[in-house]
């Protein structure tokens, strides 16, 4: 124990002393998480539209002032010709075009039934799918209170009147920060654990000082518990950080026991600093292990479901997730923060990471060697 306590004491001097990692551990992460989840956003809250009017009747007029009203949408040229508007979506002046023909008001009060046209800018898909699900629940709003007014009451079906009132669970105000908060939160955790460790101990085959532990009678349990314990402290503390952050910037929801939370999160470290390690045993410099991590991280994270939900992966993305260490953490702390979820909710997810930690660690630890 007393050449643990001083590998230990000198891990964390010689963090301490490297005046690049102290702002890479401590500052970086509080600035990536508080921007990240204003700038992580599907919200979109400027909305460029180009309105073709081509009837100019009062209800024409009325559905371009709901569209002008709605916080996320921006009116940018009014016109009667689908030429100009055209022009503007081309030139990405314009996300959508609204076109309403002639008698638009003439066919809804005549025929009951009418035409829109709306034309989306869909390079980007996902855009794309807001811009139109924003468009549709507008017109649809707009549609309901037009037949409500002429059927001279509110919307009916035979003698019984339909009211439809939507309640959110977990996110009752449909806050996208808090959701983006804890999946960003999951990445900084991570990049610390996996990142920082590799780096460590590549960096100590560079400066030749791992030459020199190997000759020394120190244990391989013992170098390896003394270089995983710093970043694996570390990282927790910046859990920890990084919910009072949330909590005081964003109000995140702790609905659930942050003791459960912490104690999943030590689990997940330990398979996390096992990938860290053993991609050091596999490499021989920084750059090699930034490139090989590099290649992991970005994987891990498009694939954990902080930006889509893992359900619209293929299902052999949804088989090859369980792989993924970032997917369990990322759905447990939405879990646990946002539903309150306990230990029976979480529990096939708390041993598939334990199974996880326990592969990582062992692989690592046998592929490490240390010649005397």
């Amino acid at each position: 124990m007393r050449i643990l306590a001083t590998l230990l004491q000198k891990e964390f001097k010689q963090i301490f002393r490297n005046r690049f990692i102290l702002p890479v551990i401590f500052i970086l992460p509080v600035v990536q998480l508080i921007l990240l989840t204003y700038a992580a956003s599907l919200e979109m809250k400027d909305i460029r539209m180009v309105v073709v009017d081509m009837d100019h009747s009062t209800v024409s007029r009325r559905l371009v002032n709901e569209f002008s009203g709605s916080p996320f949408f921006r009116i940018v040229h009014r016109g009667s010709s689908y030429p100009k508007a055209s022009e503007l979506l081309t030139r990405d002046r314009a996300d959508v075009i609204l076109v309403m023909e002639p008698r638009f008001e003439k066919d809804f009060y005549r025929e009951q039934s009418t035409d829109l046209q709306l034309a989306i800018n869909a390079i980007n898909a996902t855009e794309a799918g807001l811009v139109n699900a924003y468009c549709t629940q507008i017109i649809a709003g707009f549609n309901n209170e037009l037949r409500s007014q002429f059927q001279g009451g509110a919307l009916q079906i035979g003698n019984t009147r339909l009211d439809i009132s939507p309640r959110f669970w977990y996110n009752p105000m449909l806050d996208y920060k808090i959701y983006m908060f804890s999946g960003i939160l999951v990445i900084l955790v991570t990049l610390i654990g996996m990142m920082l460790t590799a780096l460590n101990l590549v960096r100590e085959k560079e400066m030749g000082t791992s030459e020199q532990i190997n000759v020394t009678p120190i244990r391989k349990y013992q170098f390896i518990i003394a270089k995983l314990t710093p970043f694996w402290f570390i990282a927790l503390l910046e859990l920890a950080v990084g919910l009072v952050i949330g909590r005081i910037l964003f109000h995140l929801p702790i609905e659930g026991s942050l003791l459960l939370l912490f104690s999943f999160a030590t689990v997940y470290l330990l398979a996390v600093l096992g990938i860290g390690l053993f991609l050091s045993t596999i490499s021989s410099t920084q750059q090699q292990v930034m490139f090989v991590a590099f290649f992991f991280i970005v994987t891990f994270i498009l694939m954990s479901g902080v930006f889509t939900p893992t359900e619209s992966m293929p299902p052999w993305a949804q088989k090859a997730n369980i792989l993924n260490p970032a997917a369990y953490f990322m759905r447990v702390i939405r879990m646990v923060l946002l539903k309150g979820s306990g230990l029976q909710d979480i529990g096939r997810d708390f041993l598939g990471i334990s199974v996880y930690a326990a592969v990582t660690l062992t692989l690592a630890v046998v592929n490490y060697r240390k010649t005397t």
